[in-house]
């Protein structure tokens, strides 16, 4: 019998005829899923999430290809090649990334469950412009030589679509290796693949080791977070496996106040520590679900912070050639003297610190 995952993969949902079984298709979303040239497709269950009837759905935005997609004013051309740093002197494999000394971020696969649409890969995994070398073995024998590397981040496409024996055959071989003392995932699993979490993989993910395993999934709307979801991440959990959020900062799907404090409170509910909000990156073609740069800042000011618990509070970066940039302005602290600071809370009221010298 076959693995209830592997089922929806098989029946992913990549056509007009099977989206139709899920929602009412508007003239716009046809003629963009028929037209343009670029890979779409999600679970049958993240597809049960979407509303039937309203194509401003959170998640039929993030799943489906829209004509505003050929727009791109914004965007960089070759981004990748930019963000990624492969224009450069140093010889790596296709499959390593790196924009720090001692940590590089390992591509795996160019297959996902779900094709964001606001991929800041979309240039490999949907619209398949880039066509980079996914060599597991190549990549491991470099991180193997570079002594430096300390910190292994497995991506994609989505890491979580391999069988559990290439995984277990990831993890072994990198902890094989002496200089590393971390290894983590970067999945969408938990989210759009819920079912993805088996006895097998909790198998090959929970084995007591020194170089410890981390989750980082995205999850950007609180429709996207169900029973299915809370239940994955308790497994997780059961492994010795913590789960973070990193949420992409999207217009239209996450940028305003109620919703925002309702996804930061709701994975917590369910045990995903929120850890990153990142702003979209200037990938082509995406220019739809970019914000101005001072949002996400704004809006942890004026949903999180002094609203609900601090340990809903992602960081604000935007993420570039040379790594990720903090985006937090100090809107607290009011000015200084000798003497104090003058310090104002989330409702405005004034305080006074004193001013230690060093």
């Amino acid at each position: 019998m076959m693995e209830e995952w592997k089922e929806q993969l098989q029946n992913s949902v990549n056509t007009l005829e099977r989206l139709k079984a899920f929602i009412n298709v508007t003239s716009e979303e046809k003629e963009a899923i028929t037209t343009l040239n670029t890979k779409w497709g999600t679970s049958p269950y993240f597809a049960s999430l979407m509303d039937k009837d309203d194509p401003n759905c959170p998640i039929r935005r993030q799943v489906l290809p829209s004509m505003k997609e050929k727009v791109n004013k914004f965007g960089i051309q070759d981004y990748l090649i930019w963000k990624e740093n492969r224009d450069t002197e140093e010889v790596r494999p296709d499959s390593i990334a790196r924009q720090y000394h001692n940590r590089v971020a390992f591509t795996v696969t160019d297959v996902c469950v779900n094709y964001c649409r606001h991929c800041f890969r979309k240039e490999v995994v949907v619209d398949k412009e880039l066509h980079l070398r996914m060599d597991v073995d190549e990549g491991l024998a470099w991180i193997s030589e570079h002594k430096e590397i300390r910190d292994v981040l497995i991506t994609g496409g989505d890491p979580f679509i391999l069988s559990d024996d290439k995984i277990e055959y990831i993890i072994r071989k990198l902890r094989e290796i002496p200089h590393l003392d971390m290894i983590r995932f970067g999945t969408r699993a938990p989210i759009v693949l819920p079912q993805r979490i088996t006895n097998g993989l909790k198998k090959v993910l929970s084995v007591y080791h020194k170089v410890p395993i981390w989750i980082n999934t995205q999850c950007n709307h609180p429709n996207e977070i169900t029973e299915k979801t809370a239940e994955a991440v308790f497994k997780l959990l059961t492994c010795g496996v913590n789960v973070g959020n990193q949420a992409v900062l999207l217009k239209g799907i996450n940028d305003d106040v109620e919703t925002f404090r309702k996804l930061h409170q709701k994975l917590l509910t369910v045990r995903i520590r929120p850890y990153y909000l990142f702003y979209c990156e200037p990938a082509p073609g995406i220019d739809h679900f970019r914000t101005p740069v001072e949002k996400g800042a704004e809006l942890i000011r004026d949903a999180i912070r002094g609203h609900t618990t601090g340990l809903a509070q992602p960081m604000y970066v935007i993420a570039t050639n040379v790594g990720k940039i903090p985006l937090m302005p100090d809107y607290y602290i009011m000015g200084k003297d000798e003497k104090e600071y003058t310090l104002k809370n989330h409702k405005g009221i004034i305080t006074k610190w004193p001013n230690i010298p060093e």
